[in-house]
């Protein structure tokens, strides 16, 4: 096995350390080996060779006490360095120089580097904590244990508790470990201690602290869906209120005034006709609201696509045929097949086509026909050359229309056939020119 790439630089440090020791050693015995050579060349009175070899003695002595001092202040440096940095304090730099002072200065790059993703790891942990707790789904993460080691503040709220309660308590005793033995991506009913309802369980395996755990994800849908559904009912509500009052209220004021007209005497002379006028209006009125609610009865009541292979050309020709009012072009397209049931299919080509051709009408236009295959999809297109589409977000809710005499079912029909099918539809603008384009999406054949 080769050595790292930094072993050599390793090695020249602690030779530079090693020289620069063995110099100062050398230097303290520097009089001593001076003495010895004057003593030896030298016919010195034996006093005088006692006091040099004493002056050789302390000269080295200092320099001994001189150099232990230069080393073991660096090591000392050294070792107030490495315990600031054990002790999790970055900020301690120490003065390069002495025995050591490559050691020192690598140890303040260290402290440096060690500073700068402590630095970072706060951020990043901050913006962690900032994102889970925006976060509407409640996040728990579990050690290798199945004790609690992370969640947010929708897991707070949802086990009705604070984050140092549940820390170190096991998925079992927070009754989460039925949650975490279910598959990943299930939809369960569970019961927590702020609520119970339907949530979406998610899972998946994580490293803390080089051990193996889970971070368990709990999407409340019951929120969701209760949002969506009172919007909905919202919408629902004041589109039947708006229809229903447009007929109650000519059927009362009329009434009252045919209540009125008996109450004069003697009668009017036309009071007949008067009667005759005011009753045939009840009566158109009391069947508009009599189609609105069946309109409302088909929606429910539509069944489950029979499904058989289907000629796209040759229902769309059929469909075509049907409207006589404007001029209808139909484009060529590829031969396709859909599997799809036959007679709903033609109904919400129907509804998609008459639509268009009132639009057209009202400006003298025409509808333009189209199909073709957009890899796995069928599209099929209805151009109008009519006003465009109403700027309105309510267009697919039921019993909502823009047209006198409109029944506010047609597009919403359209769309649970194509819906039921495996498909959408849309209507928007033409892109470039004026009128509306409906687009209708089905699967194709395999």
């Amino acid at each position: 096995m080769s050595p790292p790439a930094n072993e050599p630089a390793r090695a020249s440090r602690l030779t530079r350390f090693q020289w620069h020791v063995l110099g100062g050693m050398l230097l303290t015995l520097c009089p001593l080996l001076l003495i010895a050579i004057i003593l030896i060349v030298l016919p010195l009175p034996p006093l005088t060779r006692w006091l040099l070899l004493g002056a050789a003695l302390l000269a080295s002595a200092a320099l001994l006490r001189w150099h232990l001092r230069r080393v073991t202040r660096s090591l000392s440096t050294l070792a107030s360095l490495l315990e600031a940095l054990r002790e999790g304090d970055y900020t301690l730099r120490g003065v390069p120089g002495g025995a050591l002072g490559q050691v020192i200065y690598d140890v303040n790059a260290l402290a440096q580097r060690l500073q700068s993703e402590r630095v970072r790891f706060e951020e990043a942990s901050h913006l962690l904590a900032k994102t889970l707790g925006a976060l509407d789904n409640a996040v728990f993460a579990f050690d290798h244990q199945d004790r609690l080691r992370l969640v947010n503040r929708a897991g707070q709220v949802l086990l009705q508790a604070e984050a140092a309660q549940l820390f170190g308590r096991g998925a079992a005793e927070l009754s989460l470990a039925a949650l975490l033995a279910l598959p990943s991506c299930q939809i369960v009913q569970h019961r927590f201690a702020a609520r119970s309802g339907r949530f979406e369980i998610r899972h998946a395996p994580l490293r803390l602290e080089g051990r193996n755990g889970r971070l368990l994800v709990v999407n409340d849908l019951g929120g969701v869906l209760r949002s969506e559904e009172r919007q909905a009912w919202q919408r629902l509500l004041r589109v039947l209120g708006h229809e229903v009052n447009n007929s109650l209220t000519p059927i009362h004021s009329i009434a009252g005034t045919l209540a009125s007209l008996l109450q004069r005497e003697p009668l009017p002379q036309d009071w007949r006709a008067d009667f005759r006028g005011g009753l045939g209006l009840i009566e158109g009125r009391a069947a508009a609201l009599a189609r609105f609610l069946d309109g409302y009865s088909a929606l429910t009541r539509l069944p489950p696509p029979q499904r058989r292979v289907l000629d796209v050309a040759g229902l769309i020709r059929a469909v075509a045929a049907l409207e006589t009012r404007v001029p209808v072009t139909l484009e060529d397209g590829p031969s396709l097949t859909v599997q799809a049931d036959a007679d709903q299919l033609q109904q919400a080509l129907i509804n998609l086509l008459r639509n268009a051709a009132e639009a057209a009408q009202a400006n003298a236009g025409a509808v333009r026909l189209r199909w073709r295959g957009e890899g796995t999809m069928l599209a099929i297109e209805i151009d109008d050359d009519g006003p465009g589409p109403p700027p309105s977000d309510n267009l697919f809710v039921p019993f909502f229309t823009t047209k006198p005499g409109g029944s506010g079912i047609g597009l919403v029909l359209a769309r649970q056939i194509a819906e039921a099918h495996g498909g959408s539809i849309s209507l928007e603008a033409r892109p470039a020119a004026q009128g509306a384009r409906a687009r209708l999406l089905l699967p194709l054949s395999d």
